[in-house]
């Protein structure tokens, strides 16, 4: 809450510097009798601009949110799949393939949560841990039908986890593209200098509304910011489908 008070804030008295330092600037023959802004049209298009780019980039940043959750519950389901395999395989491999899976999914909730929030990418060790347990698996040779459809079953869950990984490697990277944040910043500087431009005498009731105006650019710059990225800043994909596979592994066990 802090951050959202603060960048308003900030918004509020850059729009407001930049309402009275205009006002000095601009040529006389610019400025009007009363606060009524005269190029109403312009100003229409100015704002319907900023809200189209700042919609375009919301649905974006949602659809990359949703894919990326979307990623995180199959990758947690095909670890519970081949951890309930795993169960009706033979000691001592059903223990071995447990373990690797319970310490890959403590490695992927911990250290590499951590790494994908502060360097959008996976973790090698976690990767290292995943390869392995697939290794454990392969190299399996059951004696009895039931040990071979234990280890095919934990096979086609592993398959389905790497697939649901590589998707989630390229979700943690993701983020709004170039072009729209040329297009957002070009459409911010176009609204915040929109009274200026249109010849609004500083008054009372002229700072109010261009506070407010700072107001609400600073706040939709701000939560963009924080969505941008699925697994990073304030609103990201919670871990929740990987502490359930956890809790999962503990009633199976």
């Amino acid at each position: 809450m802090v951050q959202e008070v603060i960048a308003a804030l900030v918004g509020a008295l850059i729009s407001v510097v930049v309402l009275v330092a205009g006002d000095r600037l601009r040529p006389a023959a610019w400025r009007q009798s009363s606060d009524e802004a005269s190029g109403a049209l312009a100003l229409d298009v100015i704002k319907t601009f900023f809200t189209a780019v700042v919609a375009f980039i919301v649905v974006i940043c949602w659809q990359q949110y949703q894919n990326a959750h979307n990623h995180t519950v199959t990758e947690a389901k095909g670890l519970v799949e081949t951890y309930w395999a795993a169960h009706g395989m033979a000691e001592p491999d059903r223990d071995r393939v447990q373990g690797l899976v319970r310490d890959y999914t403590e490695q992927v909730v911990g250290p590499e949560w951590n790494t994908m929030s502060r360097n959008g990418r996976l973790s090698p060790a976690a990767q290292s841990m995943l390869d392995t347990l697939r290794d454990t698996v392969s190299q399996q040779h059951p004696v009895d039908q039931a040990g071979t459809d234990a280890r095919s079953a934990a096979q086609a869950a592993l398959v389905k986890v790497a697939d649901a990984r590589s998707d989630r490697g390229v979700d943690a990277a993701q983020g709004v593209p170039g072009f729209l944040y040329v297009a957002l910043i070009f459409g911010t500087v176009l609204l915040l200098f929109s009274p200026v431009l249109s010849g609004n005498r500083v008054t009372w009731r002229s700072t109010l509304m261009t506070a407010l105006l700072g107001v609400v650019i600073a706040s939709a710059l701000l939560q963009i910011h924080n969505f941008e990225r699925p697994f990073s800043h304030t609103i990201s994909v919670p871990r929740d489908a990987f502490e359930f596979a956890l809790a999962r592994y503990r009633h199976i066990g």
